[in-house]
């Protein structure tokens, strides 16, 4: 059994320390922040469903098995090595909300063999729980340690993905995008199953609490239904608690939004969600932050389907001012941008941007920065939110044995790499995500951009762009997440180098013309990050498992095609590093990281896919030098943090805060305590 896919002998677990900032809340605040809790882990619960098929009922017998013992301590562990094996991945698991890992998408297996994890189930102290856990196990058993080439990974055709039925092929997707588009229903909610008994037809399930006629449609030749009620079970509580939380808004901007929320969650219609996300964007500053929905693409083989996540946080006030600050002069940065004017918004519509204390961030995975809503529509003309998740950046902690950098820069890298993720997360969002234009073709084939307009790479007219019912991510499917985060990444390194910017994070000293120890720390990190992003690269299958390492890796290769030396790739028996030359970020990197920059944006605004393609593949694909380096990149591979998060319970009108510690049991005991 690959060591690259066995739990961690040790899960490192991180607790995302929310007490301060919720204990400043009001009653009502509580109340409001409790409820929306509730309602986004209940529909958590679908990131399960939409990761493999095991990971349901793994999660119905941690479930049950935990919750049956009186002692979550686990004080014995340490002197049984089975149990604590058995522990480790129970706690990946929880961190993970499956089976896969949320950052890299391969799977992973109990270090434990499976005799000994049924004899731990075999010890359950009450007969009927041990009988039910049992029965769970002996079915899923060889789903759960299957490493079997076809579930390495989550994929399509070269992988698993339980946003389609095991049948579904590539062609079927684009086939049923085709009929989407035409009938402009939006993926982001829905996934595809391909029937075959009798006569073949496709089902578009669409997830909603409650159930409605099924509509039929025949497209082509070909028959297509689309059904409601995918993931019911979960959707019911999610609409529940939003009910609870209607009572407690702030104003009527949190009322439209959680009314359209309630619409949306229990009927399945994507514009409800769009309205919620129209009323989220003009809740300014709240004292509770929250977005819940079918999100982000990033997990879905085809870059289209969303999956679910719910925040829940408190604005911190203080630390939002500088993010304001930043806001407030976006206009001025924007020019410095490497893209004619003409590929930018007409207006930048100025959006809230706050620094969060998250009480709750309940999906596959805990982001450090979010740019949102991700409807291309609402982005482009009424505008967005970014946040900053402090206490996700916190709890980071330093890295105390820095990898893949040179000695004489592991002093100042740990000195200064929160710092430098703080400012590349905030321009990142705000100037990388909340930058740039579409061109459309409206519903009457009215071009919406000058005719005369230039390509700036060709010189010739403009001769792509985005027809009626396409969206950046259906036409770009697969490539559309990966290529939006490389281009909000070089954003971030770009734009660094900016003194000003800087003096907005309070490094005053940095002078414009010379290189702060900031922004070298910034490009080091991202050099460094994308050597590192041969952790999650598979070299048989040719395929990244994470959009923001493969985004990453290209900009490494950007920086060494600069050449003179910029950056370089060190190399020795047992280990790599790399480095780079400060002295010639502004005279070789820059310019190098604009040119790529300024291709992307070009591509992206005329929604050109081939060439976009053929463009970003020459930068994400790795060498043969590369790949060779992926050996020693992995031997000196560390686990990643998963988060544990509090727990709110109501007593009558008392809202309490459980907090647990960051550790294996801690988080455990958090999953059995949040649905008890």
């Amino acid at each position: 059994m690959a060591e690259v896919n066995l739990t961690p002998k040790e899960q490192p677990v991180a607790k995302l320390d929310s007490k301060k900032a919720f204990e400043m809340l009001t009653t009502q605040e509580k109340l409001y922040a409790h409820y929306l809790s509730q309602a986004s882990w209940h529909g958590s619960l679908i990131c399960l469903h939409q990761t493999s098929p095991e990971s349901w009922p793994l999660f119905q017998l941690f479930q049950k098995h935990f919750s049956s013992l009186e002692d979550l301590s686990f004080s014995d562990r340490e002197k049984d090595e089975d149990l604590n094996n058995f522990l480790q991945f129970a706690a990946a698991f929880y961190g993970n909300l499956g089976n896969y890992l949320s950052f890299g998408d391969s799977k992973f297996v109990p270090r434990v063999s499976k005799e000994k994890f049924r004899a731990i189930l075999e010890k359950n102290p009450k007969e009927n729980v041990k009988r039910e856990v049992l029965e769970l196990f002996d079915k899923w058993a060889d789903s759960i340690y299957s490493l079997d080439k076809k579930v390495l990974s989550l994929g399509l055709g070269d992988g698993i993905s339980t946003y389609y039925s095991p049948n579904v092929e590539k062609s079927d997707v684009d086939f049923v995008r085709g009929f989407m588009q035409e009938k402009k229903i939006s993926p982001y909610n829905t996934r595809l199953w391909k029937h075959t008994t009798g006569e073949t037809f496709y089902e578009i399930k669409t997830a909603s609490a409650g159930a409605k006629p099924s509509e039929e449609y025949h497209y082509q030749s070909k028959r297509i239904v689309v059904t409601y009620g995918d993931h019911s079970e979960h959707l019911a509580k999610t609409v529940s608690n939003l009910k609870q939380a209607l009572g407690y808004v702030a104003n009527e901007n949190q009322k439209q939004m959680i009314q359209k929320y309630i619409d949306h969650f229990t009927g399945g219609d994507i514009n409800d969600h769009k309205d919620s996300q129209r009323a989220w964007i003009k809740d300014i500053q709240p004292s509770v932050e929250t977005n819940i929905g079918f999100i982000e693409s990033y997990r879905d083989p085809e870059g289209e389907r969303g999956e679910f996540e719910g925040l829940v946080s408190m604005v911190n006030k203080e630390v939002s001012k500088k993010f304001g600050v930043l806001v407030a002069g976006a206009e001025k940065f924007i020019t410095r941008l490497p893209w004619p004017k003409e590929f930018e918004k007409d207006k930048f519509l100025k959006p809230d941007f706050t620094s969060l204390e998250v009480l709750t961030f309940a999906s596959s995975g805990v982001p450090a920065g979010i740019n949102i809503p991700n409807y291309d529509d609402i982005r482009q003309a009424e505008g967005f939110k970014n946040v900053s998740l402090g206490n996700v950046l916190s709890a980071r902690g330093k890295d105390q044995t820095v990898e893949f950098v040179e000695p004489e820069d592991k002093d100042l890298f740990q000195k200064l790499e929160a710092e430098a993720f703080e400012v590349q997360v905030g321009i990142h969002e705000l100037l990388g995500h909340g930058t740039g234009k579409l061109f459309h073709e409206n519903e009457k084939g009215e071009k919406e951009f000058p005719s005369e307009l230039k390509n700036p790479l060709t010189g010739g007219p403009i001769t792509s762009w985005y027809k009626p019912g396409q969206t950046w991510d259906s036409k770009f499917q697969s490539w559309a997440s990966t290529v939006e985060e490389c281009r909000a990444e070089s954003v971030g390194i770009y734009l660094c180098t900016e003194a000003d910017l800087l003096h907005v994070f309070g490094h005053e000293d940095a002078k414009e013309g010379e290189i702060h120890d900031i922004t070298y720390i910034n490009w080091l990190l991202m050099a460094r990050a994308g050597l590192r992003a041969l952790e999650v690269y598979n070299p048989s299958a040719s395929k990244w498992g994470q959009a923001h390492m493969q985004a990453r890796f290209s900009i490494l290769n950007v920086m060494l095609e600069a050449g003179q030396d910029f950056v370089r790739i060190n190399k020795s028996k047992d280990n790599v590093t790399v480095t780079v030359d400060r002295s010639k970020i502004l005279t070789v990197g820059k310019p190098a990281v604009g040119k790529f920059l300024q291709t992307l944006q070009v591509y992206k605004s005329t929604g050109d896919f081939d060439a976009m393609v053929a463009f970003y593949s020459k930068y994400c694909t790795p060498s043969a030098e590369f790949v060779a380096l992926r050996d020693i990149v992995l031997s000196r591979k560390k686990p990643r943090s998963v988060f544990v998060q509090a727990h709110t319970k109501v007593d009558g009108t008392e809202v309490t805060l459980v907090d647990f510690e960051g550790s294996v049991s801690g988080l455990i005991q958090s999953f059995v305590t949040r649905f008890a």
